[in-house]
């Protein structure tokens, strides 16, 4: 007697709905009556929103439902579905590749968000909303040094930095003091509760 083991099987498209389903569709296929094809796709699809209840009302759920279907059977259902399916060349086609930012980043222990939120504080009207977050940056790099370097550093390093990187269009008050590094990284202490007598 031999068994019929899953790994001698034809792979499943999409494993989460089983075999039986693969084989539901499989058998569309075969049907040459038209809207006897339609008629059984839809069907299965009935089959498929079951057996992922969650989601069942959302229009969005349905259409990725007919995608799947599609691609559960090798794109090769000639059916009415009620969206555009997907065809093959969509889903082996590779995907463009990403133009990376070449832009050299200055001072990389603050990393380039830095940059933009100095670009942005530079495009701010003068006023008290610009004080604010020219000083939340300032913090913000204050602490990002401190994380890579491992060391202390004063607020006049911070603030040299900060105008140098804005091109010295965004100078701090002298008076500004930043918080403490020791205060940056330590956490609240839970308040224990107290006993009852």
């Amino acid at each position: 007697m031999e068994y019929d083991y899953n790994a001698r099987r034809k792979r499943l498209m999409l494993p989460e709905y089983g075999r039986n389903v693969q084989k539901m569709i499989n058998h569309i296929k075969t049907i040459e009556n038209r809207d006897e094809r339609n008629k059984a796709a839809r069907t299965v699809i009935g089959v498929m929103q079951n057996m992922v209840p969650h989601g069942r009302d959302m229009e969005e759920f349905k259409h990725k439902l007919w995608d799947h279907l599609a691609l559960i059977s090798d794109f090769e259902l000639d059916i009415d579905a009620p969206y555009d399916l997907p065809t093959k060349e969509l889903y082996t086609a590779k995907p463009s590749p990403i133009a990376y930012n070449s832009n050299p980043i200055r001072f990389k222990h603050y990393g380039r968000g830095i940059e933009l939120l100095i670009a942005k504080a530079m495009e701010m009207e003068a006023g008290e909303e610009k004080d604010r977050l020219v000083k939340l940056i300032a913090n913000h790099m204050k602490r990002s040094y401190v994380t890579w370097n491992k060391s202390t550093v004063t607020d006049e390093v911070v603030l040299s930095d900060l105008k140098k990187i804005s091109g010295g269009k965004l100078t701090p008050d002298k008076d500004l003091v930043l918080a403490e590094s020791r205060v940056m990284f330590t956490k609240p202490r839970k308040k224990r509760p107290q006993r009852k007598k």
